[in-house]
């Protein structure tokens, strides 16, 4: 009689790596890189900005060969999460980005805007010389964007999504911006990674809370102000004042804003202003970017839908809350040229919301110079960022290749910011059980080591600070 076949145990799945690829002691170029025995995923896909050597490092060849990648998920879609994505594709990434549905929109108005600045620049910089390199070259181009955009894959929020066989990713409402979701991926060994992506805010003005954290085996936290509370109505109330000072002197107010959100909840904020009569109706407002005004348009299509993701009384009232009447829409570029000629009171909402590049420079080169002015600075300053410089109190700020002095008064109001404080991260963390480990993300040193001060103190986890690079085990 023939021997009975030997029967193996079934291998048990090794343990997933994963590694930090950016987002570490840094506010940007968020790239979190897992890699299983079935799959390899990339969390979020964002720009290095700031610093020149952060921004060089957009330039490495990516740490692992692009094209190995199974799928890329991004939780919402501003640069420092997204960014990255055509230079990823030219590399030769082909698989799906898993993302929400109007992240997908918000980021195909992102990259191509982002690709557009980073052609105009480089030609900026050979037209006038100001580059080391001959000629400069942009990142990517317009045809990289549009084609990384060819590979978005939009899913729905709550939904078990099957990346390859035993692994699946749950996207959840974050609550930072339209669109934006924190994710929930489950391994094939079963264990379990949140990633907070940027953590929305409950008192946002326009969008509803981020949905509750329930509880994972490894969480990447944000910490951006993991060491600060926001305090709105102050910053509220002092926006005002800035706005009411700089039109009693006949000046102009110049608001670096991000385009996507930040544009949204300035202008909400001012047509508080104009149906409270502090900003007069004969002051104009000028939007003045192409991306600010395509994003407005998405937000104000969502309102219509009804997405879930605002606010009942926001949905109630329509984008009655995001038109401060006269609210003019400089689009090409000889409206945002026209806006020189305004004499008188003004005001300009303008991206980059950091002053890292766009029309905003153009606006800040003109007017910095005259202290009649004021620069309202509604965010978070990133190290190494003209904005950062500002609020830090310099005296002149380099752009076009020359120092312009600044005399405008300038004013720091984080409180419009739509990330989480380090109150708020943690009532978000209220009642789940503690991770194996909780890794501080997304946040300069002081503010990550700050929020894992109190997530040890307060609540007894294991917080740590990965390096750049740093490779663990999802336990």
């Amino acid at each position: 009689m023939a021997p009975a076949p030997v029967r193996h145990a079934p291998t048990a799945p090794r343990p997933a790596l994963l590694s930090f690829l950016g987002g570490v002691g840094t506010v940007t170029g968020s790239k979190f890189l897992i890699e299983s025995d079935h799959a390899r995923i990339l969390l979020d896909c964002g720009l290095f900005q700031g610093f020149a050597k952060l921004r060089r490092r957009n330039w490495e060849r990516f740490a692992r060969d692009a094209a190995d990648l199974d799928a890329v998920i991004i939780t919402h879609a501003h640069l420092d999460h997204c960014g990255y994505l055509p230079r990823l594709v030219r590399e030769g990434f082909r698989g799906p980005v898993l993302t929400s549905a109007l992240t997908a929109r918000l980021t195909g108005i992102v990259l191509r805007d982002s690709a557009r600045l980073q052609m105009e620049t480089a030609g900026h910089a050979d037209r006038h010389g100001w580059s080391r390199h001959r000629p400069a070259k942009p990142l990517y181009d317009e045809a990289d964007a549009e084609k990384a955009l060819t590979f978005l894959d939009p899913v729905p929020f709550g939904a078990d999504v099957e990346i390859t066989a035993g692994v699946r990713v749950r996207l959840h409402h974050g609550g930072h911006i339209l669109g934006s979701a924190w994710a929930h991926l489950t391994m094939e060994d079963g264990h379990t990674l949140a990633d907070s992506g940027d953590l929305g805010r409950p008192g946002h003005p326009l969008l509803s809370p981020p949905e509750p954290f329930p509880g994972a085996d490894v969480l990447l936290l944000e910490s951006t102000y993991g060491d600060r509370r926001h305090d709105p109505a102050a910053d509220r109330a002092e926006f005002a004042h800035v706005v009411e000072r700089t039109v009693s002197r006949g000046g102009t107010v110049v608001i670096p804003s991000f385009a996507i959100d930040r544009t949204e909840v300035v202008l909400h904020e001012l047509t508080q202003l104009r149906r409270r009569g502090v900003l007069a109706g004969s002051v104009p407002v000028f939007v003045d970017s192409p991306m600010a005004l395509a994003a407005l348009d998405v937000y104000r299509g969502a309102l219509r839908e009804g997405s879930a993701e605002f606010r009942p009384e926001i949905l109630a009232r329509g984008d009655a809350d995001l038109s401060p009447e006269p609210f003019l829409a400089a689009r090409t570029v000889q409206e945002s040229i026209d806006i020189n000629s305004v004499r008188g009171p003004a005001v300009i909402v303008s991206s980059a919301g950091m002053a890292t590049g766009g029309r905003v420079l153009h606006h800040l080169y003109r007017l910095l110079p005259d202290p009649r002015n004021s620069v309202v600075v509604v965010g978070f300053a990133a190290a190494g960022t003209r904005a950062r410089e500002l609020v830090d109190g310099a005296r002149a700020l380099k752009m076009f290749g020359e120092y312009v002095p600044v005399r405008a008064e300038v004013a720091d109001v984080p409180g419009f910011s739509a990330h989480a404080d380090a109150d708020e991260i943690l009532s978000w963390l209220r009642g789940a059980p503690p991770p194996h480990t909780a890794y501080l993300v997304h946040g300069e040193p002081a503010a990550s080591t700050a929020l894992r001060d109190r997530l040890d103190s307060e609540r007894g986890w294991n917080a740590v600070l990965p390096r750049p690079g740093e490779a663990v085990l999802i336990r």
